[in-house]
Parts: structure tokens; sequence; C-alpha cells
């Protein structure tokens, strides 16, 4: 596992909190993740409306909310992709503004968009990745990870060649190719089959440490096979309109909708039938 980039790495707070942020969090040391009075607009339209947030060192934060919330447009502030139009962004204490270089190695993302290059194949596309990351001797890492998101016998095809969900595998599998400490995922399943849905959400529960809390059903040798938990668990930011699997990986849930986080509290031992009726209650029934 890579050093943090932060000096200090503050303990998960068990508690739910509030959408306003808590009078104790400047005693309590920088978060993984924090926002600022976050907003971003596109030009007349305001996407993200002064959003304050902490995600703690190795928690699971999952958002939830309609289409048009603010979802994307925060997860891709996060990865770097866009800038905001106001407030401050810390990444393990680190300024995202004046230090995005030195925290992008830090970020894993799956997004809409795969980040592969189609002429290509699938361990070429991991053997260019860990050489932009600097990664040193990296086939044993792009063997394991070809073989986590079941692509050991497609290693040598073109990207051009592969499915949607396919391809989804092999972008996951570059997310997480340099281990980092702090994974992006904006939903992440949208387009796969069922099978590779539930190899998605396996190797989710892996990365989240929630793989040994469910009873392990598989055992068809198939992609989506039990495998042995990865070593550590980071902080992770979903983004899914999947209320089931969304709390099956979540420490915290987050709603947001018209821009701001109208819900956020603790999910453990929270059930979907639980939530549902909550998300409605802030949402209105729309998704």
């Amino acid at each position: 596992m890579s050093e943090s980039p932060a000096s200090q790495r503050a303990g998960a707070d068990p508690n739910p909190v509030s959408p306003a942020p808590r009078s104790d969090e400047a005693d309590r040391g920088p978060a993984m993740i924090e926002l600022r009075k976050l907003t971003k607009a596109f030009g007349s339209k305001v996407a993200l409306r002064g959003v304050d947030l902490r995600v703690e060192a190795g928690e699971s934060l999952v958002i939830f909310g309609p289409n048009g919330a603010g979802k994307s447009t925060l997860i891709r502030i996060l990865s770097s992709l866009s800038r905001p139009t106001g407030g401050r962004v810390l990444i393990g204490g680190l300024d995202l503004a004046t230090h995005a270089d030195g925290i992008r190695r830090y970020l894993g993302v799956v997004s809409h968009a795969p980040l592969l290059y189609d002429s290509l194949t699938a361990e070429e596309n991991l053997r260019f990745f860990a050489q932009l990351y600097g990664m040193k001797d990296p086939a044993p890492r792009i063997a394991e990870m070809l073989e986590r998101v079941g692509l050991t016998a497609r290693r040598n095809d073109l990207v051009r060649t592969f499915s949607r969900g396919m391809v989804q595998r092999l972008a996951i599998a570059r997310a997480l190719l340099h281990d980092p400490q702090v994974l992006l995922l904006d939903e992440p399943d949208t387009g796969l089959d069922p099978q590779a849905a539930e190899m998605l959400h396996d190797l989710l529960m892996q990365v989240s440490g929630r793989m040994g809390e469910r009873e392990n059903e598989s055992d068809d040798g198939g992609p989506h096979s039990p495998t042995p938990p990865l070593p550590y668990s980071r902080t992770i930011v979903t983004v899914t309109h999947s209320i089931e699997r969304g709390l099956a990986i979540a420490d915290r849930v987050v709603i947001l909708a018209g821009g701001k986080i109208v819900f956020a509290g603790s999910a453990r031992g929270m059930s979907q039938t639980e939530f549902r009726p909550l998300y409605d209650k802030y949402v209105g029934g729309g998704r």
C-alpha cells in the first residue's frame, strides 16, 4: 500500500452525521476526503450548491439521488476531471486545487467513460497505465487484476472486441491496478449484464471489507466466484441507483437532491425496506 498523502489519518466516526458540518470537525484532524462549501455551475445552471462532506479514511460512502442531482458532477470534481466553481476539495489533507498531480496517484476512478484504448489488448492497456503510475515490475499485479475481473483468458485480445461488460471489468482492473487509497465509482454497473454486475458487486464487497460479512454462494469457478479479500479497505465513494447493492457496501449513505445534501447518516444495519421510505421522503419518490 502506498503511503498516505495525509500527514494524519482520522478514524471513522461510527455515528450518523447531519448534512451540516459537525461543530467538532475542526478538532478531528483531516479526513481522507473533505468538501467545504463546494459549488459548481454550468453557466446559469447550478449543479452543486455549497456541499459540505467528510469521508474518513477506510470509509465506504454511497451517494444516492435522482437524475440531475449533481452526483456525477461531484465524482468528476473529486477525480480532478472538473474544477469547482467555488469551495475547496481536500484529499488526504491536501488541496486538490494546488496538489492535483500528486493526489491523482492515490485515486482509482471508474466512470461512464472506461478510459481504455480500443487498439490495445487488455494486458497492453494495463501495462500502459502501470507505466503512467510509475509501477515497478507490474506483471504480477496485472495478472492478479485480470484474474480478479475474469479476463485472464482474454488478456491478449483487443479491447475493441470486448462486450460492454468486459470493457467495464477491464476499467475496474485499471482503476485498482496501482492499489489506490481512494476509489471513486460513478454508476459502475451501468449497462452490465447480470453476471458482470454480480462480479463487480463481489469485487466491491472485497475492497470495502464486506466480503466476510455475507455467505459465499458461488462455487462454480466463474469470474464472480469468491476470491481471497484484498489486504486492506480503501476509502470508497460510490454513486449508484441500486439501493440494495449500495447499502451492501456502505458505511454511510448520502442523499443528494438539487445539488444539496438533503440526508447523511449511518448505513450500518439499515435495510432496503427501511431506506426506501427515507429516500422517497427527501426525493419525492423520483429516481
